[in-house]
């Protein structure tokens, strides 16, 4: 299974249109939050018509996962917290958004939303613990934020360590945790697009400007990782 993540695509139409050529190549497609961007002059709700065009595209090309960054909510959900209604709605046969868990040839893909207060992060515990039921041989996270204790949560001047994030993957050991929110981690001193806890790899493929988003392709059978910089590329194996 090849599995192509990228994440902090931030409403860059010409990265989508990269990632709909290069879904061609691969089994699945993961975007790890902020598909879209509030800081663009765009509105949300019209960038969430374009982005759900671009899903619908990638859907037909090949099995798509995206989670909720912090750039994607667009207002309150019944809790009263926010949420990414856009991004639940653009839901389809071969897109899968927060809140699914997946099983495709032996792997169990788990989405967390961006949860923004003490109920919608417990619903993501609750997600977890019902998914780790049964797993399957592999089992692999999104989760925008990177979790505290690794280099991916370092943008060069201070740290933004998810310590719930952290928690959950020592509770229950995934094999691997797609994350993004920290633009400069491989880049920085000191940094990478890869760490470890345990025995659980954690990746942030990063964002940089560039005709090509930075990008990693997992492939999951031959146990190796390949990122793609703008400028540089390095492997390793899982």
């Amino acid at each position: 299974m090849r599995i192509l993540a990228v994440s902090d695509l931030h409403y860059r139409l010409p990265h989508y249109d990269w990632l709909t050529k290069a879904a061609d190549g691969v089994d699945v497609v993961v975007i790890v939050g902020d598909l879209a961007d509030v800081v663009s002059p765009v509105p949300i709700d019209v960038q969430a018509v374009v982005l759900d065009e671009y899903l619908g595209r990638l859907g037909e090309k090949a099995r798509v996962l995206a989670a909720s960054g912090n750039h994607d909510l667009d207002g309150p959900g019944e809790h009263g917290e926010q949420v990414s209604r856009w991004l639940r709605s653009a839901a389809r046969e071969n897109v899968h958004v927060d809140g699914s868990s997946i099983d495709v040839d032996g792997t169990r893909f788990t989405i967390c939303p961006w949860w923004d207060g003490p109920v919608t992060k417990d619903e993501i515990g609750a997600q977890l613990a019902a998914a780790s039921t049964d797993r399957p041989e592999r089992w692999v996270w999104l989760y925008h934020s990177p979790p505290a204790g690794t280099v991916l949560c370092r943008d060069g001047r201070r740290e933004f360590p998810d310590h719930d994030l952290a928690a959950w993957i020592e509770q229950y050991q995934p094999d691997v945790v797609l994350c993004g929110h920290i633009h400069q981690a491989p880049w920085i001193d000191g940094g990478s697009w890869h760490d470890r806890i345990g025995r659980t790899v954690v990746f942030n493929a990063g964002k940089q400007p560039g005709p090509v988003p930075p990008h990693i392709t997992l492939d999951l059978d031959a146990g190796t990782a390949d990122w793609f910089g703008v400028y540089e590329s390095q492997s390793i194996q899982l």
